[in-house]
């Protein structure tokens, strides 16, 4: 899996292909910057048999009771916590998947760099969580050298809990840590070093294909809908009331009234059902 690197540089850290881009127009770098974009999907494809191993995994631990926990500083943290905040609304889970970020809550919105560098900081934040071995701990770096994440995912795993790695770079410190390492090879980024780009699109990708999956495989998806989402605005109200009536060909103040009863497109279902049946 490891990949001799020219110079001794990460990959995300070599130089871009482009140069000069000041003096290109704007046409220009937006059309460039769509280039490099355009293989990052190319590179999350080559990483599926990677990603389904974690994912087996994963969903193992999560039938027993497990959680995921990701780990990451600057962009990767922000992008950790970004995916887990979007669980329980999204699939009806709560405190099942965990961002954690170097420097914490404040770093979200602002640049806590030095957090990164200390090793042993993450490890004392999962203990927090009572960590256990049911859970899952996937470090998120673009480096897969930030020592936040490389320490917390090494102490997890000489704990005995299940570790992966979502990184760009294949030679890297985490890829060697990680049981179930994820290496997305995207390449230099557009703007040398600047991995909020092409290392974070493709750690988002990863993260959304991950969580999606996990979720699924523990039925909280029925068909293609999020029959478990909450309902926490009259979008997500309409489209609960929506479901119902495609499932069930009920009337919509029929549905309306089922969903706002129960909370919840399945207990509305699961309510209905049984009364008809």
């Amino acid at each position: 899996m490891k990949k001799k690197i020219s110079g001794g540089l990460p990959i995300t850290e070599t130089p871009s292909n482009f140069d000069n881009l000041e003096k290109m127009s704007v046409h220009e770098l937006l059309v460039n910057i769509n280039k490099e974009d355009s293989k990052v999907h190319l590179a999350v494809r080559k990483a599926i048999p990677m990603i389904e191993a974690l994912i087996n995994k994963i969903v193992d631990k999560m039938a027993i009771g497990g959680r995921i926990f990701y780990l990451g500083a600057g962009t990767s943290g922000r992008l950790g916590v970004l995916d887990a905040s979007e669980i329980p609304p999204t699939f009806g889970v709560h405190d099942r998947i965990v961002g954690l970020i170097a420097g914490g809550e404040a770093a979200l919105r602002r640049a806590v760099e030095a957090a990164e560098d200390d090793p042993e900081k993450a490890w004392k934040e999962l203990q927090i969580f009572d960590i256990n071995e049911k859970d899952t701990v996937i470090g998120i770096a673009a480096s897969g050298t930030t020592p936040y994440v490389t320490g917390g995912l090494l102490r997890a795993r000489e704990n005995g809990i299940l570790t992966g790695c979502i990184t760009c770079n294949p030679a890297s410190k985490i890829v060697e840590i990680a049981e179930y390492p994820v290496v997305v090879v995207t390449g230099p980024e557009f703007v040398t070093g600047s991995t909020r780009m092409k290392a974070g699109t493709a750690q988002k990708m990863v993260l959304n294909m991950i969580s999606t999956t996990v979720m699924i495989k523990l039925g909280r998806v029925k068909g293609n809908k999020m029959i478990n989402m909450q309902l926490t605005n009259s979008k997500l109200i309409e489209r609960g009331i929506r479901m119902l009536v495609e499932e069930l060909n009920i009337q919509r103040e029929v549905a309306r009234l089922l969903l706002l009863q129960h909370g919840s497109v399945r207990k509305a279902l699961e309510f209905y059902r049984k009364q008809n049946n």
